[in-house]
């Protein structure tokens, strides 16, 4: 009978969760890119743009909510390492077709273990505060999309969105 948790890495053979063991594992450079967005009527990202909202700097909080968030990820994300990042950046453009925010976030490290989960964890808190800092004015922004962009370094190399093939949504 297969293993139905083949290929889970933090799922033992009879089903109990595990932190992985990356004792054995080569330190390399790693790297990480998540993006996400915040899609808002048209008034509340000019208001965020004026850097007039009730809150303060929306664009500057939510990136200084990134960057602690990608530190905290083992705290949050059971199994997950903890890590000795050695360089996290959150932007936030505005994106008018949205209308809205983009947020990218970019992880590295040099160790045994990815840093995706602080890459996406970056960039979910970031978007999530710039909901919490503006939802005074409008209830109704759309948090999505959030994805894994790119990682790098480790036994499986490079991968990018693009060369899996899975741009535009997986």
């Amino acid at each position: 009978m297969p293993d139905k948790n083949a290929g889970l890495t933090h799922i033992d053979s009879s089903g109990a969760a595990n932190m992985v063991d990356v004792s054995e594992k080569a330190v390399t450079h790693r790297l990480a890119s998540a993006r996400g967005s915040v899609t808002m009527k048209r008034e509340t990202l000019d208001l965020i743009r004026s850097g007039n909202a009730k809150k303060g700097d929306v664009l500057g909080t939510a990136r200084l909510a990134g960057i602690m968030a990608a530190k905290k990820t083992h705290e949050l994300i059971p199994l997950c390492h903890p890590l000795m990042l050695s360089k996290v950046t959150v932007d936030v453009e505005i994106d008018e077709d949205l209308p809205g925010l983009q947020v990218t976030a970019t992880t590295k490290v040099s160790g045994q273990t990815g840093v995706e989960m602080e890459a996406l964890t970056a960039c979910s808190l970031a978007c999530l505060t710039i909901y919490d800092m503006a939802k005074a004015v409008d209830r109704g922004m759309v948090i999505g999309d959030i994805r894994l962009l790119e990682k790098a370094g480790g036994k499986s190399g490079h991968w990018t969105i693009e060369k899996d093939g899975a741009e535009g949504g997986t």
